[in-house]
């Protein structure tokens, strides 16, 4: 008999858990609208080159923003495909604000995007993402 895999959440996870010991322990908020947004201060954990937030971990908290968008709507997907476009450095100690929302749904394919803006509102990297839903076992 084959195993499920679900996309379960977990205390763990190393964006928003409250216990990874080393995580990044990001709170995300549902909006009215249905997006997911959070406020996140970036450490020098995160740097790649000395002073700028590694854009991996900026790519990360973005998938994270839209898979709880999709979270949300009380499906079960996981990222099919995730692109970002970084408009520029992001630095250690400077305050952001993380966005994720759904742009469109079709019976399996939930496509989605997401920011990442300074305190200003200038944009720091675009993201976008396709999730598939997760099908249902059959017995």
């Amino acid at each position: 008999m084959q195993r499920s895999i679900g996309a379960q959440s977990q205390d763990a996870c190393i964006v928003c858990g409250p216990n990874h010991p080393r995580g990044l322990r990001i709170s995300y908020e549902k909006d009215p609208g249905g997006s997911s947004t959070a406020s996140w201060v970036p450490t020098s954990e995160g740097e790649g080159f000395r002073g700028i937030v590694h854009g991996g971990i900026i790519s990360t908290v973005l998938d994270e923003a839209m898979a709880k968008a999709v979270a949300a709507t009380a499906s079960e997907a996981l990222t099919g495909e995730l692109r970002v476009r970084f408009h520029r450095r992001v630095q250690a100690g400077e305050k952001l604000r993380i966005k994720g929302w759904i742009v469109k749904r079709t019976r399996r394919l939930i496509e989605t995007e997401g920011t990442l803006t300074a305190e200003n509102g200038s944009e720091c990297a675009h993201a976008w993402a396709v999730f598939l839903v997760l099908l249902k076992p059959t017995r």
